[in-house]
């Protein structure tokens, strides 16, 4: 999703999230399925996910079957001209759907949303409810079944359903183009760009151009690790973020996550960190 609408976890989950598909598997012809005949389980793909990073996946979701993405719960915290501010969400979740052998759409959900601000006297402004439901199509144009690089492109539009004080109420949109590719010595890689339009606070709509570059590998079975950075222009001060994270592999359609983000720029949240959980049904 458009992040300013903050960046939020999402990737090709690189070794042990989503690269090893790329090298070394044979392709096979999905193109005769539906949602009423979806893939055998048999010939799914190895789970990758739009999480727990910001770069996100090229790969979609096999056909007729659904992917849920979620936080348990994230927290962030950033201190901002002498206001500190806390921000914590309750299981938002992302709800993949696969249409096409190369084609997915998705919904962003985030249920519920709790600000507040301290000021540096001491005064508490709490704001909650609902947030600003997402929409998204993804398009596979290579890599979705093997090779040693992926490549898609996706389209976001944000419904502004937020509560009173908790979004800007206007529309915005992003289009995103997230590879994913092999480093050698068990390293894979992600990388994404995207331009997107959003609000400012001067109620004027401006381009906002976001660039992520991340890498990662397996750390031991069924446990992988990544590291991030992310860069943000276009409506207010550069915001540039490092993450990391763990992902743990319970099963072939089960992943757990956890990991934190830190701010680089000022105008970045000081830190943000969540843990969850991607299940394919």
């Amino acid at each position: 999703m458009y992040k300013n609408i903050q960046i939020r976890r999402g990737l090709v989950l690189l070794a042990c999230f989503g690269v090893p598909v790329l090298g070394g598997v044979k392709s096979a012809d999905k193109h005769g399925y539906s949602w009423s005949n979806p893939v055998p389980v048999e010939m799914l793909r190895e789970l990758t996910t739009d999480r727990p990073d910001a770069t996100e996946s090229p790969f979609t979701v096999d056909t007729g079957h659904i992917q849920l993405e979620m936080d348990f719960g994230n927290l962030t915290r950033n201190r901002e001209g002498g206001v500190r501010i806390t921000e914590w969400e309750v299981v938002p979740f992302n709800l993949r759907f696969g249409l096409r052998a190369n084609f997915e759409a998705g919904i962003f959900v985030t249920p519920y949303h709790r600000t507040v601000e301290i000021s540096s006297t001491g005064a508490r402004n709490t704001t909650a409810g609902f947030g600003d439901i997402g929409l998204r199509v993804k398009w596979n144009g290579g890599g979705n079944e093997g090779g040693s690089f992926a490549w898609g492109l996706m389209a976001d539009l944000k419904l502004p359903t937020a509560a009173t004080g908790l979004g800007n109420d206007h529309w915005e949109g992003a289009l995103t183009l997230p590879m994913a590719f092999e480093l050698g010595g068990g390293w894979g890689g992600g990388a994404m760009t995207s331009l997107g339009l959003a609000y400012n606070d001067a109620d004027r709509r401006r381009a906002v151009w976001i660039n992520t570059f991340t890498v990662g590998r397996d750390l031991r079975a069924n446990v992988g690790g990544f590291i991030e950075v992310t860069s943000e222009t276009g409506v207010g001060s550069h915001v540039a973020t490092f993450n990391t994270g763990l992902t743990f592999s319970f099963n072939a359609s089960t992943q757990f996550d956890c990991g934190a983000n830190l701010g680089i720029s000022r105008s970045a949240p000081d830190l943000a960190c969540f843990t969850g959980l991607s299940r394919r049904f």
